[in-house]
C-alpha cells in the first residue's frame, strides 16, 4: 500500500449549484492541474449562492464530513469529524483539515490516498502541492494553510469557473512490474545466502506430461523467471502415455533427493492421469504449488500453518496489499471456486479478516453481490464476464481469467482477456489488474517465492533436532528391569526419527517401537560436522558385571534428556544364548536401558538371524564343493559350473573374481585351455584346512565338536568339524567393521576359509559365494533404531564376540549417529554438537584397546572422551576381597565399607586410566553407584583416579533414577570433550605379528613377553607368507584379569602370555591370538534363564526376562 498527504487550493465558482458527473474527475486550477481519482474519495461537489462546500468520502466511500459554506469557519481534524446519513454509519474522516474562505473562494486542504508511486494516477502539477508521508503512512494529518499560502490563494481571487472534465483511468496494479522486483530481490537473497551456506541452492523440477501448447508456454515462463530469481530449475517431459504408476515413481524419487527442494507438476494432465493422486503424492515440503492436501486443508483452517500458499492465490494477495486496501471488515467477491484459484484466495481473504462471499456458476443474482464488493476477483474462465456497470465505484478487481477472443487484427488470430470487462470496469474502479500483465506474471513469481522458501525451510530444519524427553515415575526399590521397562510407553519410532532428523524414506520401520536407517541418510548428512564421540569402557570385571551398559544408557539419558543435547547410546544387539542362558539380556539396567527390552534382547530385526543363514550357506558351499570335486573328473565339473543355456555358456559375475586371481584374462568360457578349466574349476580345498564351521544362536554345548558327511549318500567322505555361536561368526564381524554396502561386498567375499593342497588360500569369492552372502546380509548392515526408557535414541547394530572378536556395535552405526548429532556448517559447533556415546565390550584392556587399534583404525574415528566405569564392588575383588560367583551369596565386605581393601584394587583402576591415556584421549571416571556404597569409598575412588591423571572421576545414579542421576557425569563428559587430543596407536602395521602382539602384552596388561606355541607360530609363518601377515591382532584371552589368567587380579607384572593359536579373520581384517581355551559357543547352566520366560496368553506380553 502507498500513500501520500496532498495539499492543494482550488477556487470554486459560486453562481450556480449542480452536480459534478463522477466522469469529470480532472480539477484545473489556473494554469496548474491537479488530478485525484475523485471517485474514490468523493461523490459530488455541490456548488451555491449560499454555501460553498465539498462533501469528501472516505475509502470506504462512506460520507464524512461536510466543508462549511462561504459564511463559516471552522477546523475539523480527524478524529472529531463524522456526519452521519441514513445509509452509512457515522465514520471518522482519514484526514482532513478546513480554513475559512477568503471571499467566496474556500481552501480545501485534504489527504488524499494515492495509487503506488511506480504507476501514480496522481499528478500533482501545482508548485505548493506537499507530499509527505511516501509510504503506508494514509493516517498521518495535514497542518492549517500557512499565510503565503492564503495570500496566494487571495491574489488570484475571481469569479471565473475554471474546472474542465476528461476521463480518468483507474490504478493499473502492474503484475509485470512487482513481478520482476520480487525476482530481483529473490536473487539477491539467493545471492546473500550461498555467501553464508554454499550448499544454498534452490533447485526446482517442472514435471510436464504431453505437448500442451498451453502448457509449454507456462513451463517456459517459469523456466526464464527461475532463471532470472536464481533458482536451478529443471524440466521433465514425459509422453501422454506415461501411467499413472511411473510418474508417481519418477516424483517419489524427487521426494526422496535432498537436492531437490520444490516439485511442479504443470496441469493439466491427461484424462488418465489423476490430478488429486498425483499433486497429493509430492511431498508436502516440496510442495511449492501448494495444492497438496496438506497445504490446502491448513490453508482451509483458521489459524492454520501450510508450508506454502498456492502461487495464484498468493500473487493476488500481493496485488491487493499493492493497491493500498485495507481488507479488514470489506466486503470481497471471489467469483469461481476452484481448487487452484477461487476456494484458496476465499481461504486468504477471510484470514485477512475481510467479509468473503463465493460465487459460482449456481448462484442467483451474480451481479447484485458484486455491486456491493469493495473487492472482486474474478476466476471463473468466461471472458468479459463481469460488466463495468457492475462495479462498484472505487472497488478493487483482480482478474484471474486468461480468455481468448477471435481478433482479425492479431498475427494469431485472437486475443487474450480477462474474466472482466477491463474497458468499462476501469472507468469506475479504484485499482485493477490488465490481463495480461496482472495475475499472470505475480503467479510465476510466486512461485519462485516458494522454491527460495522451501530450501529456506529446508536449510533451517537440518538445525531443528531437539528430542522431547519420556518422564519417568521412579520407584524405590527399583522394580525389576523388565518392569520398568513395561511400565514407560515408548515413542513411535517414526516420532524418534522425526525428533533426530530421519527423513521418512530413511526410515524402515518394524512394528510400532524399531526401525532400520537407510545408509543413503549418510550421503545426504556427508557436509556436516561430526558429533562428539565418546566411547564407555571399565575396569576388569567381576562375573556379576560393572555396569557398562547402563551407565551408557544413563549417560545418554542424561545428556539428551537432562542437558538438552542430541545424544545417541550405540550399543551391540544381543545374542539369544546369553539371554536364555545365565547372562541375562544386555539392554541396561533399572532406569537406565533400551526399550521394549524384550525386543531388543530377543529377534530385534533379524539380523543375526540373517548372519547365521549366510555362515551356514557358506559351510554347505564348501563341503557341497569338495563332494563335487572328488567326484567329478574337470570337464563334467567345468560344464556343470558353467553350463549352456539358451545356446551359450557364460560366466556367472563372481566368477570373475576368481578368473582375475588366477590370472586368466578371458570372458568367454569356451576359450579356456585344459589347464586353465584344470585351475578354475578344482579348488583342491584341503579338509584339514577347512576354517570355516557353521553357527546357531543357542548355547548348546553338544555341537561345539560334530562330524559331518556321515550318511550314505555321503559316500563315505566324512569330516571333524562343530559350531560356534553366531555372534562368533566372520560375518559378524565383518557387519561391524564395514563402513558401506560395497566394502562388505569385499570383505565377505575375501573370507578365506580354507586353503588348498598347493598351499593357496580358498575364498569365499573363490567358491563363489561372496554375492549371495551379501544378499543375505544387505538388510542387515542398516543399524536398527530404538529408544532409551527416557525417549533418547539408540542404535542397536551388530554384536560381534568380545571374547574374539572387537566386542563392540558397528562402525556404519557410530557414523550415521555422529552425523545425526552434528552440526551444519554455520552452527556454533561447541555449543550445538550433540553426542554419540558407544560401548566397547569387558574393560578398557581388551574391548578399549581394540577399539581404537581395531575399530578406530578402520574407520578413521577418533573418540573424544573416554569414560571408565568403576564400581566399588569391582575394586574391591583387585584389592584382595574373596572372589565372586555367579548365585553364590556376596562377603560382607562388599556390603561394609573397606576403604584399605578398595584403595588397594584401584591399582586396576589406575592402570585402565594410564591405558585409556596412551591413546592421548580424555579420560573420565564415572563411579557406578550403589546402595552399599559409603561417601569415604567414592572418595577414595576420586582421588586414585584424579592422580592416576582422570580428568574427572564422578558419581552416577542412574541406575535407580535414569539420566538425572548422571546429570553431572554428563557435564563431566562435555568438559573433558572440549580437551586437545592426540590419537596415538599401541602399534603401527609395518613390524611383525610377534612384534604387535608383544606391543599389546607389555604395554595394556604388563606382561615381561609373549611365548608363541608351535601351532601358533606356524600359522603366524603361513599367514605372513600369504600376505597376510600386516594386519592388526585382536587377542582372545579371560575378560577377568589384565593377564590371561582369571586368578590374577589387580595390576599384575612379569608375566609371559601364551598364544596358543593364531588365527585368521582375513575379510574382518585382524588375526585373533587365543592366550586362553576360549569356547565359541557357550553351555547352558542347570537353572537357565528360560525357565522364567513365559508369554501371558492375554496380553500376549513375554514375561521372565532379565
Amino acid at each position: 500500500m502507498y500513500g501520500a498527504v496532498l495539499r492543494c487550493a482550488g477556487w470554486l465558482e459560486s453562481n450556480s449549484s449542480r452536480v459534478i458527473p463522477r466522469q469529470q474527475r480532472h480539477l484545473r486550477f489556473l494554469s496548474w492541474t491537479l488530478s485525484i481519482p475523485i471517485s474514490r474519495y468523493a461523490t459530488r461537489i455541490s456548488l451555491g449562492h449560499q454555501r460553498l462546500g465539498c462533501r469528501l468520502y472516505t475509502h470506504q466511500a462512506e460520507p464524512a464530513v461536510e466543508l462549511g459554506g462561504p459564511q463559516q469557519s471552522q477546523i475539523l481534524t480527524h478524529p472529531q469529524a463524522y456526519s452521519r446519513t441514513k445509509s452509512h454509519r457515522q465514520t471518522p474522516l482519514h484526514t482532513c483539515s478546513v480554513v475559512s474562505p477568503v471571499s467566496t473562494v474556500p481552501f480545501v486542504d485534504a489527504a488524499i490516498r494515492t495509487a503506488p508511486p511506480h504507476n501514480p494516477t496522481a499528478h500533482f502539477l501545482y508548485r505548493d502541492c506537499l507530499s509527505v508521508n511516501k509510504r503506508r503512512n494514509i493516517f498521518a494529518s495535514t497542518s492549517v494553510v500557512e499565510s503565503k499560502s492564503l495570500s496566494f490563494i487571495n491574489s488570484f481571487s475571481h469569479q471565473k469557473r475554471l474546472f474542465s472534465s476528461t476521463t480518468m483511468v483507474a490504478a493499473k496494479l502492474d503484475g509485470n512490474a512487482i513481478a520482476k522486483s520480487i525476482r530481483e530481490k529473490l536473487c539477491a537473497e539467493v545471492t546473500e545466502k550461498q555467501k553464508l551456506n554454499p550448499r544454498f541452492k534452490p533447485c526446482l523440477k517442472i514435471i510436464q506430461v504431453g505437448d500442451r501448447s498451453d502448457s509449454s508456454t507456462y513451463v517456459r515462463m517459469k523456466l526464464k523467471a527461475a532463471a532470472e530469481a536464481g533458482i536451478d530449475s529443471q524440466l521433465l517431459h514425459y509422453p501422454e502415455s506415461i501411467t499413472e504408476a511411473e510418474l508417481l515413481d519418477h516424483i517419489r524419487r524427487f521426494n526422496h533427493d535432498p537436492a531437490v527442494h520444490g516439485i511442479l507438476v504443470q496441469l493439466p494432465l491427461p484424462k488418465h492421469i489423476s490430478e488429486y493422486t498425483v499433486t497429493s503424492f509430492v511431498a508436502d515440503e516440496k510442495d511449492v504449488d501448494g495444492f497438496g492436501t496438506k497445504n490446502i486443508g491448513e490453508l482451509a483452517k483458521r489459524g492454520g500453518k501450510p508450508l506454502f500458499v498456492p502461487c495464484t492465490p498468493k500473487g493476488v494477495m500481493i496485488l491487493l496489499k499493492e493497491s493500498g486496501i485495507d481488507l479488514k471488515g470489506k466486503n470481497a467477491v471471489v467469483l469461481g471456486r476452484s481448487d487452484i484459484v477461487g476456494s484458496p484466495v476465499s481461504y486468504l481473504l477471510r484470514n485477512a479478516d475481510a467479509t468473503v462471499t463465493v460465487l459460482h456458476s449456481k448462484t442467483q443474482n451474480i451481479e447484485e453481490y458484486v455491486k456491493n464488493a469493495d473487492v472482486v476477483v474474478a476466476a471463473i474462465g468466461q471472458p468479459l464476464f463481469v460488466q463495468g456497470s457492475w462495479i462498484k465505484p472505487g472497488a478493487v478487481v483482480i482478474d484471474v481469467g486468461t480468455n481468448f477472443l477471435p481478433d482479425a487484427t492479431k498475427k494469431s488470430g485472437q486475443r487474450l482477456v480477462g474474466d472482466v470487462d477491463y474497458a468499462a470496469a476501469v472507468e469506475v474502479a479504484s485499482a485493477i489488474t490488465p490481463v495480461p500483465g496482472g495475475v499472470g506474471p505475480m503467479t510465476v513469481a510466486m512461485l519462485m517465492q516458494n522454491v527460495v522458501d522451501a530450501t529456506t525451510w529446508y536449510f533451517e530444519s537440518q538445525k531443528l533436532r531437539k528430542t522431547i524427553p519420556l518422564p519417568l515415575k521412579l520407584e524405590d526399590p527399583v522394580p525389576s528391569d523388565i518392569a520398568v521397562s513395561r511400565a514407560q510407553t515408548p515413542k513411535d519410532i517414526t516420532r524418534i526419527a522425526a525428533e533426530v532428523g530421519i527423513a521418512p524414506h530413511e526410515l524402515e520401520p518394524y512394528g510400532a517401537y524399531k526401525a532400520k536407517v537407510d545408509l543413503g541418510l549418510l550421503q545426504r548428512l556427508e557436509h556436516r560436522r561430526n558429533g562428539r564421540y565418546v566411547v564407555v569402557t571399565g575396569i576388569t570385571p567381576t562375573p556379576l558385571g560393572e555396569g557398562k551398559s547402563t551407565t551408557t544408557m544413563g549417560l545418554a539419558q542424561a545428556l539428551g534428556a537432562h542437558v538438552g543435547r542430541l545424544t545417541f547410546a550405540n550399543v551391540r544387539q544381543p545374542s539369544q544364548g546369553p539371554t536364555f542362558g545365565i547372562k541375562g539380556g544386555a539392554a541396561g539396567g533399572g532406569y537406565s536401558q533400551v526399550i521394549p527390552m524384550d525386543e531388543f534382547n530377543m529377534h530385534l530385526t533379524g539380523d543375526i538371524h540373517a548372519i547365521t543363514a549366510a555362515n551356514n550357506l557358506l559351510a554347505a558351499a564348501i563341503e557341497t564343493r569338495i563332494f563335487h570335486e572328488n567326484t567329478q573328473k574337470d570337464g563334467p565339473l567345468y560344464k556343470r559350473l558353467v553350463p549352456t543355456k539358451n545356446g551359450e555358456r557364460k560366466f556367472a559375475p563372481v566368477m570373475f573374481r576368481r578368473l582375475k586371481k588366477l590370472g586368466i584374462d578371458k570372458t568367454n568360457p569356451d576359450e579356456l585351455t585344459e589347464d586353465e578349466i584344470h585351475r578354475f574349476a578344482r579348488l583342491d580345498i584341503d579338509p584339514e584346512t577347512i576354517t570355516w564351521r557353521r553357527v546357531l544362536d543357542v548355547n548348546d554345548r553338544h555341537l561345539r565338536g560334530i562330524t559331518v558327511g556321515t550318511a550314505p549318500t555321503e559316500k563315505g567322505q566324512t569330516r571333524e568339524t562343530g559350531f560356534d555361536i553366531t555372534v562368533a561368526s566372520e560375518c559378524m564381524a565383518i557387519l561391524a567393521l564395514s563402513n558401506s554396502l560395497a566394502e562388505m561386498r569385499e570383505r565377505l567375499g575375501s573370507m578365506v576359509v580354507a586353503t588348498s593342497r598347493n598351499g593357496d588360500t580358498v575364498t569365499a569369492d573363490d567358491i563363489g559365494a561372496g554375492g549371495a552372502l551379501t544378499a543375505l546380509m544387505k538388510d542387515a548392515i542398516k543399524p536398527n533404531l530404538m529408544q532409551t526408557l527416557e525417549g533418547t535414541p539408540v542404535f542397536v547394530h551388530a554384536g560381534p564376540f568380545a571374547n574374539i572378536s572387537i566386542g563392540q556395535s558397528s562402525i556404519l552405526a557410530d557414523k550415521l549417529a555422529l552425523k545425526l548429532a552434528g552440526t551444519e556448517p554455520d552452527e556454533d559447533h561447541d555449543e550445538k554438537a550433540g553426542f554419540v556415546v558407544t560401548e566397547a565390550g569387558f574393560d578398557f584392556t581388551m574391548g578399549g584397546e581394540r577399539f581404537f587399534n581395531i575399530k578406530c583404525r578402520t574407520s578413521g574415528l577418533t573418540p573424544d572422551v573416554v569414560v571408565v566405569v568403576a564400581t566399588v564392588r569391582a575394586l574391591k575383588v583387585h584389592g584382595g576381597a574373596p572372589p565372586i560367583a555367579p548365585g553364590a551369596a556376596l562377603s560382607p565386605v562388599y556390603k561394609e565399607e573397606n576403604v584399605d581393601i578398595l584403595r588397594a584394587g584401584c591399582v586396576n583402576l589406575k592402570k585402565q586410566i594410564a591405558n585409556a591415556k596412551s591413546f592421548g584421549i580424555p579420560v573420565v571416571v564415572a563411579i557406578n553407584k550403589f546402595s552399599t556404597d559409603t561417601e569415604a569409598e567414592i572418595a577414595v575412588i576420586r582421588e586414585e583416579a584424579i592422580s592416576a591423571g582422570a580428568e574427572d572421576a564422578i558419581l552416577a545414579n542412574h541406575w535407580a533414577e535414569g539420566g538425572k542421576g548422571a546429570v553431572d557425569l554428563a557435564h563431566g563428559v562435555i568438559a573433558a570433550s572440549k580437551k586437545p587430543k592426540d590419537l596415538k596407536l599401541t602399534y603401527d602395521l609395518e613390524g611383525t605379528v610377534q612384534e604387535r602382539l608383544e606391543a599389546i602384552g607389555k604395554k595394556m596388561y604388563g606382561a615381561e613377553k609373549v611365548e608363541f606355541s608351535e601351532l601358533a607360530q606356524k600359522k603366524v609363518d603361513t599367514y605372513t607368507r600369504q600376505g597376510y601377515g600386516h594386519l592388526p591382532i585382536c587377542v582372545a584371552k579371560t575378560q577377568y584379569s589384565l593377564s590371561h589368567d582369571p586368578d590374577l587380579k589387580g595390576a599384575p607384572t612379569g608375566f609371559t602370555i601364551p598364544i596358543r593359536d593364531v588365527r585368521m579373520a582375513a575379510g574382518a581384517g585382524y588375526l585373533y591370538a587365543l592366550a586362553a581355551d576360549i569356547q565359541t559357543i557357550p553351555g547352558l547352566p542347570t537353572a537357565p534363564g528360560y525357565l522364567n520366560v513365559d508369554v501371558n496368553v492375554e496380553t500376549g506380553e513375554i514375561e521372565g526376562l532379565f
